[in-house]
């Protein structure tokens, strides 16, 4: 957020939250839902206070609430270009919380972990699809590089979700030792319902076949 809120500032400057806000969502690729306004109007109060960014003027039109242009400051001009060149040539893992729980994999047992599994890899075929919408969409004018970060998220989608049935696969086959097949007899929540997306367990989906991946638009 800190690195797109200086780089729209400076490229569209003098500019009010509102189009800071339209600007995330053409440029970083995101759904609505995923920028609030109040964070938009937060990381601008904040980049102020650190004397990054400055206010130009306030206006009102109407009964609409007051609106506060800003542009970039030097200092705020010189942390976008480190910020942007540190992102640029250099990586950071991704956090995400599976990444831990699939380190407790063997407390699951091997049904529970194969359902998990192929469920979460039907929710990233569905953001995949969206992605691809996304990129079938001729009526948004976006740049060349964001159709590029739509291809890139689009991909890193199939992967995970064809790496998540393929190990489904590999449980379901007996592949690993769970704690469960260690045990005489079943604990005594092993009835108990998983969680699944709106109270249903994701239909069983199977690994895709070479020739079915989605392509970018050419």
């Amino acid at each position: 957020m800190r690195l797109m809120v200086l780089g729209l500032v400076s490229s569209l400057q003098p500019v009010h939250g509102h189009d800071i806000r339209r600007g995330l969502l053409a440029y970083d690729g995101r759904p609505a839902m995923s920028v609030p306004a109040g964070s938009v109007y937060h990381a601008l109060r904040k980049l102020t206070a650190e004397g990054l960014l400055e206010p130009v003027e306030t206006e009102r039109s109407g009964a609409r609430p007051e609106r506060t242009t800003y542009r970039t400051t030097p200092a705020g001009v010189r942390e976008f270009r480190v910020l942007l060149r540190r992102y640029w040539w250099q990586y950071q893992l991704p956090s995400d919380p599976f990444l831990s729980a699939l380190s407790f994999l063997p407390s699951l047992s091997r049904a529970e972990a194969v359902t998990a599994l192929r469920t979460r890899a039907g929710i990233l075929w569905s953001f995949a699809e969206q992605q691809r919408r996304d990129l079938d969409d001729r009526t948004v004018d976006r740049p060349e590089h964001v159709e590029w970060q739509l291809e890139r998220a689009l991909r890193w989608f199939e992967c995970e979700a064809d790496w998540c049935v393929e190990i489904a696969d590999r449980i379901e086959d007996g592949m690993g030792v769970h704690d469960t097949d260690l045990l005489p007899f079943p604990p005594a929540d092993v009835d108990e319902a998983p969680p699944s997306p709106d109270g249903a367990l994701a239909a069983r989906p199977r690994r895709r076949t070479p020739g079915s991946r989605a392509t970018a638009r050419a």
